[in-house]
């Protein structure tokens, strides 16, 4: 076997300063009543900047701003001059894109390779979709002459910091509303690196504000009196004290929260094939994503093979420096979440599924996890039901495509499953009766911007994406 020579990307291409303030009406201003706090690097726990905290009355500044802008610019705005706008930031990003990718890997953890071939395409062209619908929203089919709701907020969470804020401003401005956006606080460097790209484009002030901070800050913000939308991405807990917060009020919502994707392999899927959707399903991102295939249903006649075939694959994986580009797994997120991992692999053993990891060196310094199967599994063990949100792989077996649609359902969650099978006519019969917001034929983690995008039961509510995105911030 070969070594691969080190691949580092430069991080030259970034001119991090040392200290940020919030982004209101158009400018960086300090903080009145918060405080600061540092985003640090995971993969070393460098130091990367010092970043303000918001707190209520920064949080009315920027409602206020929004309002604000909303009423005089953005709101009487002709579609096809908002359009211009939105083509303009898209555009930026672009030219942007790879010290976007930089800061997104230094921030996040990610491998550079993600953030660079996926996120950061995807970002761009969200922007590009959403400026097209921004003058044809007439025909969007939500009636001859859909409105805006006004003021939008936006928490986001730290796993796809810069997509999940394309796939929330983007929308909304093409409909013609404005937005205060709260980054997650280990994650926030990218957003305010989108706030000066929006001063580039000449954004008019106000239409975009960017406050950073954590819970407290959030919750100022979704319960600020001011908002007249609320859309949140992030674990069903967050997600139901949102839900009771703005309930019997006026805010229109929408919430996309945790999932425990089943992904299910037949016995006439092509192997080699199957095996690669299942390590993008569960690996990708270190396991960081809310529609990760973190169940592996596998008929029980082909188990063996596809386990030995993945093994042989994952010991293949590259795990290290996220800035090199021959990264496969980045670092976890946050010493939080490499605590929760933890905890849930440990119950994973202790119930008596059998834990499995190829030979892994892990860095000393910053937050670090093995890519990770446990077999034996069953659907009474937690590693079956709770969201892990890591490299760690549940694997099952069923017998009858009955019995692997039973078990996909047999979760709390519904945002996304994968079906590996050479029968289309299987596929599509599996495809109706599995409740999943997102159904992958034969490959898994696919986005598009004209795709809609949501879960079912404790997954959430709403669709982000495509023409059903638009609904969201429309009064319809």
């Amino acid at each position: 076997m070969f070594e691969y020579a080190p691949a580092p990307e430069s991080r030259s291409v970034v001119d991090l300063k040392p200290s940020y303030g919030l982004f209101i009406d158009g400018r960086f201003v300090d903080p009145t009543d918060g405080g600061s706090f540092k985003s640090i690097n995971p993969a070393s726990e460098e130091v990367l900047a010092e970043i303000a905290e918001g707190g209520p009355q920064d949080v009315d500044r920027a409602v206020r701003a929004a309002r604000k802008a909303y009423e005089k610019v953005w709101g009487p705005m002709a579609g096809r001059d908002r359009a211009k706008y939105l083509f303009r930031i898209a555009r930026i990003i672009q030219e942007r894109s790879r010290e976007l990718a930089v800061l997104e890997s230094l921030d996040n953890g990610k491998p550079i390779r993600e953030s660079r071939d996926v996120d950061l395409p995807l970002v761009a062209a969200h922007f590009f979709y959403y400026a097209g619908w921004a003058d044809k929203l007439p025909h969007a089919g939500f009636g001859s002459n859909p409105q805006p709701l006004g003021v939008a907020a936006q928490v986001i969470p730290w796993n796809f910091p810069l997509l999940m804020l394309a796939w929330k401003i983007a929308p909304a401005l093409a409909a013609g509303n404005t937005v205060v956006l709260k980054p997650a606080e280990t994650t926030p460097l990218t957003a305010l690196l989108f706030a000066e790209i929006c001063q580039q484009a000449d954004l008019p002030a106000g239409v975009v504000n960017i406050v950073t901070g954590a819970g407290e800050t959030g919750r100022a913000l979704v319960e600020h009196e001011g908002v007249d939308k609320v859309a949140f991405t992030g674990s069903t807990d967050v997600g139901r004290a949102i839900a009771r917060a703005v309930a019997g009020s006026r805010k229109k919502l929408t919430l996309e929260l945790g999932g425990k994707a089943a992904n299910i392999v037949f016995d006439d899927a092509p192997v080699d094939q199957a095996v690669e959707g299942i390590v993008n399903g569960i690996f990708f991102n270190q396991g960081h994503v809310c529609c990760a295939g973190s169940r592996l249903l596998v008929q029980e006649s082909v188990a063996e093979q596809v386990l030995e075939s993945l093994k042989r694959r994952m010991a293949l994986l590259r795990l290290g420096d996220p800035l090199d580009k021959n990264t496969d797994i980045g670092a976890i997120n946050s010493a939080e979440q490499l605590a929760r991992i933890r905890e849930l692999t440990e119950a994973g053993a202790a119930e008596g599924a059998q834990q499995w990891s190829p030979p892994c060196e892990l860095p000393e310094r910053g937050f670090w996890f093995a890519p990770t199967i446990f077999t034996g599994v069953t659907q009474a063990h937690r590693i079956a039901r709770d969201e892990i949100f890591g490299p760690v792989l549940s694997v099952l077996t069923f017998r009858t495509p009955a019995e692997a649609v039973e078990k996909a359902n047999n979760t709390p969650y519904g945002l996304s499953a994968g079906i590996w099978s050479d029968k289309g006519s299987r596929i599509l019969w599996m495809a109706d009766r599995l409740r999943a917001g997102v159904v992958w034929a034969n490959t898994f983690n696919k986005f598009d911007p004209t795709s809609p995008f949501g879960g079912y039961k404790e997954s959430g509510y709403g669709r982000e994406g495509g023409r059903h995105g638009l609904e969201a911030y429309l009064n319809v």
